[in-house]
């Protein structure tokens, strides 16, 4: 039996450090956890597309750089002022290198004397922003936690592991968006807190504390249905974005790739595409947070009882001609609801009686107590009067009128025939 029980505790100890090694391997798993990138202090321009040749490759490329970096800045003009390009100011290449940040390459292809690429430019917030005349963004949105879900195969994913539309979103410049997102990057304990099956969650308690770890007010839901036609072959992307704790649907639109090698690329352009629809509901007023995701507020204070009155002591004079009107007396002043005490000081049957009473309460209140139970009552400050109020005197009778006897001998009259009779 001993034997049994040791066998029974070594397989529970293996058991758990089973257990344990697990969840330690999906918790320090390498596959996962994408940092955002920080744009907080560069103004981005993408899309610009270039063709140019050189003498040889490094020419070609460099004056590519060159060429985007002097229509990224008429780009960003514009934008900025809200005017054509062709308004736009021109800035000699020492000053562009000056405010530019980095070139980002989004696809190139180099040749032994041509350069072609589509590139993108980041600019220095703060220098560039000097010679636009504007600050940046000058409206923004309350701070928002996103939640990246991607479908595929019928598995929703967030920031479990690693997968292209949290890449996209990591790698996103947000400097020039009007959401404020906070983007989480999937280290730590961010799987446990935001993954897919929180993004369904509507209990209010939770969604208040995961806002308040991040520091965020709101919630934004960017979601991404992939179905391929075949592995390695075209695929359609439903993308979907929502808001608030309950989901609520803000909008959506459909993207293609045509192999799976272009899927990262379509991704980025599914983020700037949701971002824009983001922002379309947040300029419309359509972001508001949920009323709900406030603290609820704190209860009413208990109803506090009505102050006591401080007891006050009066002297009472009762007028006793007997030893019943004393008791009475004596019996219907202890009776008085508020009335702490009665202290008997002097006896006079016959005279007046005097006695103490401690009350609580007003004096009215007192006053019509006792006259409610048959006495007189005078009160002035400190001493209170009692007697027991006279009788009315009862009405007086009329004299008789003369017709009454009449009316007597009539009756009798009438009844003595038959007392007779009855005799007889």
């Amino acid at each position: 039996m001993a034997r049994r029980s040791w066998f029974v505790a070594a397989f529970v100890a293996l058991l758990g450090l089973a257990v344990g090694g697990v969840l330690f391997a999906q918790m320090e798993a390498g596959e996962r956890g994408i940092l955002p990138l920080d744009s907080s202090g560069t103004l981005e321009i993408d899309g610009i597309h270039v063709d140019v040749g050189g003498k040889d490759a490094q020419s070609a490329r460099y004056s590519g750089w060159r060429i985007a970096q002097r229509q990224g800045f008429k780009m960003l003009w514009a934008k900025s002022h809200g005017l054509p390009i062709a308004q736009a100011p021109s800035l000699t290449d020492s000053q562009l290198d000056d405010i530019v940040s980095s070139i980002i390459v989004d696809r190139e292809r180099i040749g032994p004397n041509r350069y072609i690429a589509d590139l993108g430019v980041l600019f220095d917030r703060a220098r560039a922003g000097q010679l636009l005349g504007i600050p940046g963004v000058s409206e923004r949105s309350q701070p928002m936690v996103l939640i990246p879900v991607i479908v595929t195969a019928g598995t929703e994913t967030s920031v479990e592991l690693r997968n292209p539309w949290q890449r996209a979103w990591a790698e996103f410049r947000t400097s020039q968006s009007p959401i404020d997102y906070v983007r989480v990057s999937g280290l730590g304990a961010d799987p446990l807190l935001i993954n897919a099956d929180q993004a369904r969650r509507p209990g209010r308690n939770w969604w208040r504390n995961i806002l308040d770890l991040y520091g965020a007010a709101d919630i934004l839901i960017a979601e991404v249905r992939i179905h391929r036609a075949y592995p390695g072959g075209p695929a359609k992307a439903q993308f979907i974005g929502r808001h608030g704790p309950d989901g609520d649907i803000v909008g959506g639109f459909t993207l293609t790739a045509p192999n799976s090698a272009a899927i990262p690329q379509m991704m980025a352009q599914g983020v700037r595409q949701m971002d824009q629809l983001f922002t379309a509901a947040f300029n419309a007023g359509a972001l508001r947070r949920d009323p709900t995701l406030n603290l609820p507020p704190p209860p009413p204070p208990p109803e506090q009882p009505p102050a006591e009155h401080v007891p006050v002591r009066y002297q009472v004079q009762v007028v006793t001609p007997n030893a019943v009107t004393y008791n009475s007396a004596l019996a219907h002043l202890r009776a008085v609801p508020g009335v702490d005490l009665v202290q008997q000081v002097n006896i006079g049957i016959g005279d007046t009686s005097y006695f103490y009473v401690t009350y609580r309460g007003e004096p009215g209140t007192l006053r019509s107590i006792l006259m409610s139970r048959g006495w007189g009552i005078d009160i002035s400050g400190g001493l209170i009067k009692m007697y027991v109020p006279r009788p009315a005197p009862p009405p007086q009778q009329q004299p008789s009128s003369n017709t009454t006897q009449p009316a007597q001998n009539k009756v009798g009259a009438a009844a003595g025939p038959k007392a007779e009779s009855l005799v007889q």
